[in-house]
């Protein structure tokens, strides 16, 4: 039975939160549609407040919803501290959240390939046991918590340290697992007001279990998350224009384009 801690978080989604978090939430799963009936969706828990959220976001609409779709609630212990996955699993508890942890040694490996710079590694292998698992159990979708600044900071990651403009996806289908899909439902959440939901909720969460992230100072994302800041106090409204950038490509004023593996030249086509 739920106790009225767990009823009093679930009605502020829907209601102190309707026009933030439920509507974002409601209007990625529109646009996208990225639920289809019968769909069977392994939520991906990794302890932070975002994928605590899109847990409990996917429960309300599946309980009042009009479509029919079970859901796996998962969690991959890459690694974790003893203290870190004591946590989770009382944070789950907490939420009425049926979690199910499995292990990896995802952390351990990643770290001993790449010394250096093990998050890209780390987040490859992570996503390929979600996958895996998610698939023995019989689900055809996973779905991750990345909210809209994760999108935006993509984009500018991209930009910047990588030489390419593309962005994250709202649904991806797999390459490796056959009938598998990655969907995104917080996709149009932004992240302060998930911050704002879990202070009004008195709720505290891991922020990141990575031994090796724990230890770093800075990175690359962060850099984007301050350059953004101080371009909101310039234009309020760069993370709407930035995201509105990837819907509005003109193919006629870029110098090239990726289609696949190749590389289309726009004025090489032009003469």
């Amino acid at each position: 039975m739920k106790t009225e801690e767990v009823k009093n978080i679930e009605r502020s989604i829907i209601k102190k939160y309707r026009k933030t978090i439920w509507r974002g939430f409601i209007d990625s799963i529109n646009e996208f549609s990225l639920i289809q009936e019968n769909d069977s969706i392994a939520v991906c828990i990794s302890g932070g407040k975002d994928s605590f959220l899109l847990a409990k976001c996917l429960q309300e609409i599946q309980r009042h919803g009009k479509m029919h779709f079970s859901l796996k609630f998962i969690c991959m212990d890459p690694g974790y501290k003893e203290e870190h996955v004591k946590k989770i699993m009382e944070n789950a508890e907490k939420l009425d959240i049926p979690l199910e942890i499995f292990q990896t040694n995802v952390f351990d490996v990643s770290t001993l390939l790449n010394e250096k710079h093990p998050c890209y590694l780390c987040a490859r292998m992570r996503r390929g046991y979600l996958y895996d698992y998610a698939q023995k159990l019989g689900c055809n979708k996973i779905a991750l918590a990345h909210h809209f600044d994760d999108v935006i900071e993509t984009i500018l990651l991209a930009m910047f340290y990588s030489g390419s403009f593309k962005t994250m996806m709202p649904r991806v289908k797999s390459d490796h697992f056959p009938g598998m899909e990655l969907i995104r439902p917080l996709y149009f959440v932004r992240e302060e007001d998930i911050i704002s939901w879990a202070k009004t909720n008195h709720l505290e969460f891991l922020n990141c279990g990575c031994k090796f992230v724990e230890n770093k100072q800075d990175s690359k994302r962060k850099e984007i998350k301050e350059l953004l800041k101080q371009l909101r106090k310039i234009n309020p409204y760069i993370d709407k224009n930035i995201y509105r950038s990837t819907e509005k490509v003109n193919l006629q004023t870029v110098l090239s384009y990726q289609n696949g593996e190749k590389i289309e030249s726009v004025l090489e086509q032009k003469e």
